[in-house]
C-alpha cells in the first residue's frame, strides 16, 4: 500500500467538526486506510508476533506503518506530518488494537514521546525534533517517566513530594547532567530519543520534576533488558539507565520544575488514545465472537439464535459502543480545550479498560475450549486487555483524577 497521510491527501484546511453520529470525512479516510492495512498485513502476522522472543521487534511492519504516516499523525504539516489531533490518533489506534494492541502501543508511545515537544510551544525545539519522523526511514520515540520506586507518585501531583529515589538532574554550564534509571519504557529499546522526566537536585521527591529531550545514542545512556511481558508482546518495554548523561540546555521542555505540568497535560491527552486502544481490543474480541456465534451450530441452529448467546453479544456490543463514544468525546475535548481536561479522558480510560477485560472474557466463554487455545487468538486478546490497566494510570489513579473533578468542576455535564 502506497497511500500516505502526508497532510494533503486526507486533511482539509478547515477540518469538519465531528458530531455524535458521524466522523469527519478526513477521519473516515484515515480509519479506512488503517483498517485495510491491519487486516491485510498485520492480521496474518499476529500469531507470529505474539509467539516471538520478548526482544524481537518487527521493523518491517513498523516501516509499513511509517510509510502510511502512523509515526507522524500528530506532527504538524509544517514539519512534514499529518497534522491530526488526538481525535484522529484515537480512531487510528482503535483500528490497530482491534488486530494487535502491541503494535498500536508502539505507534502510540511514539506519539507520547512527541507530546512534550508539541506541548512546549517552542518552535526551535519542534523544528529540531519533529521533522525526524517525516524522513524515509521510520523513527520511534518514547516517554520515560516510570521508575523502580517512583511509579504512581510521579503521576499524582499531590504525591510528588513523597516520591522516592527519583532520577536526578543538575545544571552544569550550558548542559544538564542526568543520573538514574527508568523502567517499563515502551519503545525504549528501539527509540531515537526519549522525553525523560528527572528531578532537579535540591528539591524533595519529584517537586523539581523537569522534562528533557534525550537522544538515546548519547554517552552514558545504557539500554537495559527487554521485559518479558504477558501481553502487548509486539512492542518492547525496556529499562533505560542514565549515568552522567549531558543534555543541552536547549533540550529542556518548558523550564526547570515544569515537568509535573507537562506530565499532567500529556496524560490527559494520552488517556483518550489509550481508551481507544482498549476499545479496539474489546471490538476485536466482539468481532471474533460474532463470527463464531454466527457459524457455530448447537441445538440445530447457530449459537447467535440462542437467547442466552444473543443477550451476551448484545451486552458486549453495547459496551464497545459506549466505550467508543466516551473516548471520542474525550479526544475531541483534548483537541479543543486548553488545558486538556482531566475528567473525560480519565472516565474514558477507566471504562474502556474495564470493558476490554469483560468483553474478552465473555467472548472466550462463548468460544468454549477454542477460546482458551492460542491457535484461535482469543486468549491473546484477554492478555492484552489486562495490560492497559497498568499504563497511563491504574484504575485507582484514574479514580483519584475523576473524583477530584467531581468536587472541583462547576459544569453539570
Amino acid at each position: 500500500m502506497t497511500q500516505q497521510l502526508n497532510g494533503h491527501d486526507l486533511l482539509r484546511e478547515e477540518p469538519e467538526t465531528p458530531t455524535l453520529t458521524t466522523l469527519p470525512s478526513e477521519i473516515v479516510a484515515l480509519r479506512d486506510l488503517v483498517r485495510s492495512w491491519v487486516r491485510e498485513r498485520v492480521a496474518p502476522a499476529v500469531r507470529r508476533l505474539d509467539a516471538a522472543d520478548a526482544a524481537d521487534f518487527d521493523w518491517d511492519l513498523v516501516r509499513e506503518g511509517h510509510d502510511l504516516g502512523l509515526t507522524r499523525l500528530v506532527v504538524p504539516q509544517q514539519f512534514g506530518g499529518a497534522g491530526h489531533g488526538i481525535f484522529g490518533v484515537a480512531v487510528a489506534l482503535e483500528e490497530l488494537a482491534a488486530v494487535d494492541a502491541g503494535l498500536a502501543l508502539a505507534f502510540g508511545a511514539t506519539m507520547l514521546g512527541q507530546a512534550p515537544v508539541l506541548l512546549s510551544g517552542d518552535p526551535r525545539l519542534q523544528a529540531r525534533f519533529l521533522p525526524l519522523f517525516s524522513g524515509d526511514d521510520p523513527v520511534l520515540a518514547c516517554n520515560a517517566i516510570t521508575e523502580d520506586l517512583a511509579g504512581c507518585d510521579l503521576l499524582i501531583p499531590e504525591n510528588a513530594g513523597l516520591a522516592q529515589d527519583v532520577m536526578s538532574a543538575h545544571r552544569d554550564g550550558d548542559h544538564y547532567v542526568l543520573n538514574g534509571s527508568k523502567r517499563f519504557i515502551t519503545n525504549g529499546k528501539v527509540a531515537t530519543y526519549a522525553t525523560v522526566f528527572a528531578n532537579m537536585e535540591g528539591h524533595p521527591g519529584a517537586t523539581g520534576l523537569t522534562c528533557f529531550v534525550v537522544m538515546l545514542e548519547s554517552p552514558g545512556v545504557t539500554l537495559g533488558e527487554v521485559a518479558d511481558k504477558m501481553g502487548y508482546r509486539s512492542c518492547l518495554g525496556t529499562e533505560l539507565h542514565f549515568a552522567g548523561v549531558r543534555v543541552p540546555v536547549d533540550n529542556v521542555v518548558g523550564g526547570e520544575g515544569d515537568g509535573v505540568h507537562v506530565n499532567i497535560q500529556q496524560m490527559n491527552m494520552a488517556r483518550a488514545a489509550v481508551a481507544a486502544i482498549s476499545t479496539g481490543v474489546a471490538r476485536g474480541a466482539l468481532d471474533q465472537a460474532v463470527a463464531w456465534a454466527g457459524d457455530r451450530v448447537q441445538g440445530g441452529v447457530p449459537l447467535r439464535q440462542h437467547q442466552f448467546t444473543a443477550r451476551k453479544l448484545a451486552e458486549m456490543a453495547a459496551k464497545v459502543e459506549a466505550a467508543r463514544g466516551l473516548y471520542l468525546k474525550a479526544a475531541y475535548l483534548a483537541d479543543n480545550e486548553i488545558p486538556a481536561p482531566a475528567f473525560e479522558p480519565a472516565v474514558a480510560k477507566l471504562f474502556a479498560d474495564r470493558i476490554a477485560i469483560e468483553v474478552a472474557t465473555e467472548a472466550m466463554g462463548l468460544m468454549g475450549a477454542r477460546g482458551y487455545l492460542r491457535d484461535h487468538g482469543m486468549e491473546k486478546r484477554l492478555r492484552d486487555a489486562l495490560g492497559a490497566r497498568i499504563y497511563e494510570g491504574t484504575p485507582e489513579v484514574l479514580a483519584l483524577a475523576i473524583t477530584e473533578s467531581l468536587y472541583t468542576d462547576d459544569d453539570d455535564f
